[in-house]
């Protein structure tokens, strides 16, 4: 029988966090194509000092919380290396972050002499002394390949591995059904991000009466009453948010402008309900100005303007679905746990046996 490869992945897990999500997807692939996993994850306590790091759900047996991230200056965090020495993988994936002790993993790595794959969400700059200690980075575009790495290393240790999707499974609904335009938000983003799709769905309030804007926060409500703003606070796990979204017309993800090269794992976890995204632009959504998958407006007037084209252009919503339909089919989780897959059998010493 085959020996079964055993994989040490250190990140977030259990969590509302892209980086959380992405070890998640990857993780349960990993787990269901008969790797032995051990997620190696930090205390609830340090990861829980990041505003968008809340709990989601228990953790499963697989999971040990081994280590406490860095503060918010750079300061503190410890990792009990001896806990992956234990249980001995033949490979290393870490799924890096900007509160990681960065150190630790450099002398975990080092002393452990296994492949280690790296997988990058830091948005500015990698902060490991020498990149050269681990067997490959997988980035998830080309930006993060130019201004995250650059020439600190050769091309041949960098590979490019989108951030995953999961499947297509459309929504129920079809658009304003039942006479109303249901529009909905989700998550922990800060208040501010959420303004401008206020502002812009009042002024389209003077044309369309039957608006609704559904919005559902995971720590507090707005500090707003007005009978067409629903609002609820609630952590929300896939299945629900696949309830949400299935139930509504049009989906408003706010982000921030951001300097750092970034994704938004939020897209990529709902893209395959192939529910209507609009989106501000910014860098999360760089990569997708031309493949016609969301809407991304500009500014207010903008953001008037396109969403009174999606309501009114049946032709156009189609067009966007099945750019969406494309995109997932092409980026879903088993397709990119194969690229994975390949990565990890392309740097285990020749004598391991492929599971697959």
């Amino acid at each position: 029988m085959a020996k079964k490869i055993k994989i040490a992945l250190i990140s977030r897990w259990n969590a509302t966090c892209g980086i959380s999500l992405h070890a998640e997807m990857i993780g349960w692939e990993f787990l269901r194509r008969g790797y032995h996993l051990k997620v190696f994850a930090p205390t609830l306590e340090s990861a829980g000092r990041w505003w968008h790091h809340l709990k989601i759900r228990e953790d499963e047996d697989f999971v040990e919380r081994i280590y406490e991230e860095m503060d918010p200056e750079g300061k503190g965090g410890v990792f009990d290396t001896e806990r992956v020495k234990e249980f001995n993988p033949d490979i290393i994936i870490i799924e890096s972050y900007q509160s990681l002790p960065h150190p630790y993993i450099e002398r975990l790595v080092t002393e452990l002499n296994v492949p280690s794959l790296v997988i990058p969400h830091e948005g500015d700059h990698l902060r490991y002394k020498d990149l050269s200690i681990f067997t490959k980075f997988a980035v998830f575009d080309e930006r993060f390949k130019e201004e995250l790495i650059g020439d600190r290393l050769p091309d041949e240790k960098v590979e490019i591995i989108p951030y995953p999707c999961y499947p297509l499974r459309e929504q129920r609904r079809k658009f304003a059904e039942d006479g109303r335009i249901v529009f909905v938000t989700f998550g922990r983003q800060p208040a501010f991000e959420l303004y401008p799709y206020i502002n812009a769905l009042r002024e389209l309030r003077k044309e369309y009466k039957n608006l609704v804007y559904r919005i559902i926060r995971a720590n507090e409500a707005l500090d707003i009453d007005e009978d067409w703003i629903v609002q609820e606070v609630k952590i929300l796990d896939l299945d629900e948010i696949d309830r949400i979204l299935s139930d509504s017309d049009i989906h408003l993800l706010p982000k921030a402008p951001t300097q750092n090269v970034v994704v938004s794992s939020t897209l990529y976890q709902i893209m395959g309900l192939l529910c209507i995204t609009v989106v501000p632009n910014t860098r999360h959504f760089e990569m997708h100005k031309s493949d016609n998958t969301v809407v991304i407006y500009e500014n207010e007037d903008d953001l008037i303007e396109k969403l009174k084209r999606v309501i009114e252009d049946e032709h156009l919503r189609k067009r966007i679905k099945e750019s969406m339909r494309r995109y997932v089919e092409e980026n879903s989780v088993v397709k990119v746990a194969d690229r994975f897959e390949e990565l990890i059998n392309s740097v285990l010493v020749k004598d391991v046996k492929k599971v697959f």
